[in-house]
C-alpha cells in the first residue's frame, strides 16, 4: 500500500533552554507543503533565514549535530528532527527565536506530546522513501565505530554501546518497527558521565544543563562532599548515587536507556537524508560524527540512484510532445539562438527536451575552429529555454511572457558536446513556482552520461504592450 506525506495539522510550541547556551527559545513546529522536508527558520535574526535540516549542511558534531545555512546555524537538532521521524511526517517548518533547540528533558518525549497535541495530516503526494538495495558500510577502525545498513522491506534499527567504563561497558537497544518509537525510544534521554561535568562547564558549554535533563553516570568512587559541591553548581537539592551507578535524582525509564538515546539521537541524524529509510541498521558506537558521515553516504547513493532513473529515454519514432513550430509559438527565441528541437515529454513540474547538435552551428566556426566544442554558456541557455517551455505553459498566453535569468547556480560540466550529439535535457521544478519566479535543477544527457548540470532560477514577466 502507498503511504501519503504527513505534516502537522497545526503550528505548536515548545519553550526552553539550549544545552549549551542556556539561552531561552521558543521553537514552533508548524504544517508544511508536500517534499518540503525539515527546515528550521531563524525568526530572532533580521532576515529570518531558513537552514535545511539536510545532512550537506552539517558543520559541527562535537556535543551534537549542528546545521548551518546563509552564514545562519542551528545547534543540537538531533532530538526534534527524531521525533518528527518517529512519527512518520515528512514535512515540517520549525520557526525557533535562538541558534539552539532547546533540550527539554534531555529526550524527545516532549517533542512527541506536541507534535500529537497539534496532530497529523495526510498529504497528497506519495512518500519518497530511501530503500536500501545493496550493503552499505562506514567504519572508523581507530574509534571501534562501525554502522551498517541491510536491504530489508521496513526499516530497524540495533545499537551497540561500548565504553571504557564498568558501569556502562556494554549496552544494546534494538528498534524493530518505527511504529514503536513513541514509547519505546523516544523517553529515553542523554547521559553524561560525571567527570566531563565539569570539564564541559569550564569550556563554556552546558549552560543549559540540568541534572534533570541528562543521566548522571557515576563511574568512580566519589564522596559525597564532591556530590554536595556539585548539587551547588548546578543550584540543586543533595543528591546521592545509587547501587546501579546513577545519580538518584531521576530513575531509569529502562535499563539500557543509554543505549536507546543513542538509537534516538541516529534516528534524529540519519532523517538528514530527507527521506525515510527502508533497510535495516546496525550500528557499534555510534556518534554523531560516525551518524552524519554515514547519513553523506546514504545520500551520495540516493543521488546516484535519483539520477540514473533521471537518463531520460528518446525514441525518434514517437510524436513528440512539441515540435519545432509548437515550441516558437511558446519562445521568442528565434535562429540563430534558438537552442531546442523538440520537447519530448512535459510533466506538471518536469520537462525533457532535445537538441540535435550539428557541424553547422554557428559557433563551431569560432569554437573552436580545429576542435569543434559547444559552449558551456549555450548549454545552460539551451536548458534555459527548454524550461522556459515549461514554465510559460502554465500561463494561457505564453506569447505575451518572457522569462528572464534571475540566477545560475552549482553548474558543472562534465564532458564535451561535439557534432554529432544528441543533447536531451531534463529540467525539474525545485519547488512550486510563485510570484512569477520558477527554480529549476536542470541536466544536460548525451545518451547515458550526464555532460552538464546547473541549478537555474528564473522569472516570467509579461512583455509591454
Amino acid at each position: 500500500m502507498v503511504e501519503k506525506q504527513k505534516t502537522l495539522k497545526n503550528p505548536i510550541s515548545v519553550n526552553g533552554k539550549g544545552l549549551h547556551t542556556g539561552i531561552d527559545v521558543t521553537l514552533t513546529f508548524k504544517p508544511a507543503p508536500e517534499n518540503h522536508g525539515y527546515k528550521f527558520q531563524r525568526i530572532d535574526l533580521k532576515e529570518k533565514p531558513i537552514i535545511r535540516a539536510i545532512v550537506e549542511n552539517v558543520v559541527d558534531t562535537s556535543r551534537g549535530t549542528t546545521v548551518e545555512e546563509h552564514g545562519a546555524r542551528i545547534s543540537t537538532v538531533e532530538h526534534a528532527l527524531s521525533a518528527l521521524y518517529g512519527l512518520g511526517i515528512d514535512n515540517a517548518l520549525l520557526e525557533i527565536n535562538g541558534p539552539e533547540v532547546p533540550i527539554m528533558d534531555g529526550s524527545a518525549k516532549l517533542f512527541v506530546e506536541a507534535i500529537l497535541k497539534a496532530g497529523i495530516a495526510e498529504q497528497k503526494e506519495n512518500k519518497k522513501y530511501y530503500v536500501v538495495k545493496e550493503k552499505m558500510v562506514y567504519t572508523n577502525e581507530i574509534d571501534g565505530v562501525e554502522l551498517i545498513a541491510f536491504p530489508d522491506d521496513h526499516f530497524s534499527l540495533n545499537v551497540l554501546i561500548d565504553y571504557d567504563s564498568h558501569e556502562l561497558k556494554n549496552q544494546f537497544a534494538t528498534l524493530n518497527t518505527i511504529k514503536n518509537f513513541e514509547h519505546d525510544i523516544a523517553p529515553c534521554r542523554t547521559f553524561v558521565f560525571l567527570r566531563e561535568l565539569e570539564a564541559l562547564l569550564k569550556n563554556n558549554l552546558i549552560k543549559g544543563g540540568d541534572l534533570n535533563n541528562a543521566i548522571v553516570i557515576v563511574d568512580r568512587k566519589v564522596s559525597q562532599k564532591e556530590l554536595d559541591r556539585l548539587a551547588d553548581l548546578f543550584q540543586k537539592p543533595k543528591v546521592k548515587v545509587k547501587p546501579e551507578g546513577v545519580l538518584n535524582n531521576l530513575d531509569l525509564f529502562f535499563s539500557n536507556e543509554p543505549a536507546r538515546h543513542k538509537l534516538l539521537d541516529m534516528i534524529g541524524d540519519l532523517s538528514l537524508i530527507g527521506r525515510p529509510i527502508i533497510g535495516r541498521v546496525i550500528a557499534t558506537r555510534p556518534g554523531h560524527h560516525a551518524n552524519t558521515e554515514f547519513a553523506k553516504k546514504l545520500k551520495l547513493s540516493i543521488k546516484n540512484n535519483h539520477d540514473k532513473n533521471l537518463v531520460p529515454v528518446y525514441d525518434p519514432s514517437k510524436e513528440p510532445a512539441l515540435n519545432i513550430k509548437q515550441i516558437e509559438k511558446i519562445l521568442p527565441h528565434r535562429n540563430p539562438f534558438l537552442l531546442v528541437d523538440k520537447i519530448i515529454e512535459i510533466g506538471d513540474d518536469y520537462i525533457i527536451g532535445l537538441k540535435n547538435v550539428t557541424m553547422n552551428e554557428g559557433f563551431f566556426v569560432g569554437h573552436f575552429p580545429n576542435d569543434p566544442i559547444m559552449p558551456g554558456v549555450l548549454q545552460v541557455e539551451a536548458m534555459a529555454q527548454t524550461g522556459g517551455v515549461l514554465v510559460l505553459s502554465t500561463v494561457p498566453d505564453p506569447e505575451n511572457y518572457s522569462t528572464y535569468f534571475l540566477k545560475i547556480d552549482n553548474v558543472r560540466f562534465k564532458r564535451k558536446v561535439v557534432p554529432g550529439d544528441t543533447l536531451l535535457f531534463r529540467l525539474e521544478l525545485m519547488s512550486p513556482i510563485r510570484r512569477g519566479i520558477a527554480q529549476m535543477k536542470a541536466q544536460a544527457f548525451v545518451g547515458n552520461n550526464l555532460v552538464t548540470e546547473a541549478e537555474l532560477m528564473a522569472q516570467v514577466v509579461k512583455d509591454k504592450i
